[in-house]
């Protein structure tokens, strides 16, 4: 069994000057205290890194910790170092228990800071305001909508099936099966997909929708919407 040691700094990509002076916790110790493994921590990180980027300018900090190995040697293993409000920002796709024990380790870091000796050269220095969960979690949330934003931004304007229904005076179950009767859809991989005789006709679009299952994992679907000229061809048909 290997034992970690000491954080080596030997790559520090997206660390900033006030990210040195804050208080950080590392991929490693979320996934001990979360009871995931490492390698679905870092993945999580990695796939929310954009949109944070996006907002901060930054990446998260990516460094290297020593690891003793039973034949004396040792080997360097990558992890994230995180601050309190990056650390919370990946915490939104953990559930509750989860999220609840890494908000307790934070208090805890907290507490251990205001009673230890300030170090030199931080005498002057106002104590770091960090943001409460709540906070937190509203700003994240406004990111993560602002990344959904932009990535469904090519299907502005479309109608999903159930608005040209509505549009239509018909039932949603209806219209789908009169689409895939005319031919301009099927059924496959539990959504509605275009038939290769309507491709590149500008009909319709994919749009994305993100949801999270029971245990925190963050999951995401597509389904087809119709354009503004789609759905007036699906109109033309059934008036014909």
């Amino acid at each position: 069994m290997t034992k970690v040691q000491t954080l080596v700094v030997t790559h520090a990509e997206g660390m900033t000057t006030a990210q040195t002076r804050e208080q950080c916790i590392t991929s490693l110790e979320i996934a001990q205290l979360t009871g995931k493994m490492h390698k679905d921590v870092m993945k999580a990180i990695r796939n929310m890194e954009p949109a944070w980027e996006q907002e901060h300018g930054r990446k998260f900090a990516l460094m290297q910790i020593r690891e003793d190995l039973p034949n004396n040697g040792y080997r360097l293993r990558p992890v994230f170092s995180l601050t309190k409000i990056e650390s919370l920002y990946i915490a939104t796709k953990f559930n509750d228990v989860a999220r609840a024990r890494l908000v307790l380790r934070w208090e805890e870091l907290e507490k251990k800071s205001l009673t230890q000796p300030l170090s030199m050269g931080r005498e002057n220095e106002a104590p770091l305001m960090l943001e409460t969960e709540e906070e937190m979690m509203k700003r994240c949330d406004s990111i993560r909508r602002q990344q959904i934003g932009s990535e469904n931004a090519p299907s502005d304007g479309c109608m999903t099936a159930s608005e040209v229904a509505k549009m239509l005076d018909m039932e949603t179950k209806d219209l789908n099966r009169l689409l895939v009767t005319a031919g301009l859809q099927f059924w496959n991989g539990g959504r509605y997909k275009l038939t290769d005789d309507y491709q590149g006709r500008g009909l319709t679009k994919e749009r994305k929708f993100h949801y999270y299952s029971l245990d925190g994992e963050k999951k995401e679907r597509f389904y087809l919407v119709w354009t503004p000229e789609g759905a007036d061809y699906i109109r033309k048909m059934i008036n014909a």
